[in-house]
């Protein structure tokens, strides 16, 4: 049995993070680690993906990007060497190979950590396994025929391993249209059953649309919970030439559209007559942002070129059928970007909601000593991204450090 101040779970962005906050004040800590440092970026990715974040805003605690492509997007392999350094530059020490299997806290308020390589008590425990869990698949899709495909994003690589045939990807975010994206190009038929997104446009007036975010404070705002409940992650992709990539770019390269799937009877996959009100209050929201970014640049009299006439334009909405049949359609693959769920069948204490979430405010828990970091919409507007994370480790280390400050007193 091991002793330590903090036992951190996971080590990725937010477990590293945390780390990284915690050796700052010499505060003693382990980071256990399922697998190998930034795990999910090695096993859970498919092979072309990039960051979503330019460069500049893969930024950490004490930690930020020095090359020579501010810009750019990284790759898997990238971002997970960046991490890897991050690691080394504190020394961190991360137990690799590590699986916990069971926490409890003692009468004493210690948590005792079980893990396949021994037992860890701790005065504090961070739970920093992320947000991107476990895929969430709709019940009905255990109504969907046998001989079609199912597959979720953690699964998939490459075109190479979808069958021949089309192909129907519930869920518009990121994922989705990155995955349909690269489909529609490697030939298949893509049809994309579109629910709740956000859009907007990669660039914008001369700067990456997260810049003008960025510097705006849309992610320094405070969250709430309706945020976390009602809102996905935008429709971006982190390329090479910096092309936008929404529903209307899918669309052109021709996919096809269709409401949010509601479910399956027999063959046929059942969508909501919603396409056009969803699309419509997507644009909305988007030229809501734009006009706050242009008030912005005027009020601070900031250099930025203006954007071509029409170069930013509502989605055309399309007519939508609202129930498809697999057979007629050659549809042979069901790709379910529907988000994610978390699931903590090792947490043995009374802090998980009805939904099996983690209960906190801010990543404070009920139970005292225990957090939680990693969440979207944590704390900020913000906290969902790679420099968000860290933020939110700053002030889980505070919170950390005056309770320790009270305890010793």
């Amino acid at each position: 049995m091991k002793h330590v101040n903090t036992v951190i779970i996971g080590g990725g962005t937010a477990g590293l993070s945390m780390g990284r906050c915690l050796a700052e004040h010499s505060v003693d800590h382990v980071i256990l680690e399922r697998g190998q440092i930034a795990e999910r970026w090695r096993s859970e990715r498919w092979d072309s993906l990039r960051m979503l974040t330019p460069n500049w805003q893969s930024r950490l605690p004490h930690w930020q990007y020095t090359g020579t492509d501010p810009d750019g997007f990284m790759t898997m392999s990238e971002f997970i060497d960046h991490l890897e350094a991050y690691a080394e530059s504190y020394d961190a020490p991360v137990e690799t190979g590590t699986t916990v299997t069971d926490v409890q806290n003692r009468s004493d308020g210690r948590f005792v950590v079980t893990t396949n390589r021994g037992i860890w008590v701790a005065s504090n425990l961070v739970v920093a396994t992320g947000f991107c869990d476990l895929p969430r698949v709709p019940e009905f899709a255990s109504g969907v025929p046998q001989d079609i495909t199912q597959i979720v994003p953690t699964e998939y690589r490459n075109p190479a391993q979808i069958s021949e045939g089309g192909v129907l990807i519930v869920g518009a975010s990121a994922t989705g249209l990155q995955i349909g994206e690269e489909l529609l190009n490697a030939g298949h038929e893509v049809t994309l059953a579109v629910g709740t997104h956000i859009r907007v446009p990669r660039r914008y007036r001369g700067r990456d649309i997260l810049y003008w975010m960025d510097t705006i404070g849309a992610f320094a705002a405070e969250a709430s919970p309706a945020d976390e409940r009602g809102t996905p992650p935008p429709q971006l992709v982190g390329s090479l030439d910096n092309h936008d990539l929404d529903i209307g770019v899918l669309q052109g390269a021709g996919g096809r559209l269709v409401g949010h799937a509601t479910g399956i009877s027999g063959r046929a996959m059942q969508f909501a007559p919603d396409l056009g009100e969803t699309i419509g209050k997507a644009d909305n929201q988007m030229f809501q942002l734009l006009e706050k970014i242009d008030g912005f640049i005027a009020a601070n009299e900031i250099q930025a070129p203006m954007e071509k006439p029409g170069a930013v334009r509502p989605i055309d909405i399309p007519a939508a059928p609202q129930s498809l049949n697999l057979d007629a359609e050659n549809i042979r693959t069901i790709v379910w970007a529907t988000g994610y769920v978390r699931r903590y069948p090792w947490l043995r204490m009374p802090v998980l909601d009805s939904h099996g979430e983690i209960l906190h405010k801010n990543g404070i828990t009920p139970i005292d000593g225990l957090y939680v970091l990693g969440m979207r919409f944590q704390r900020t507007k913000g906290s969902n991204i790679v420099d968000g994370v860290g933020r939110d480790a700053e002030y889980l280390s505070e919170h950390l450090l005056r309770r320790e400050t009270v305890q010793a007193a």
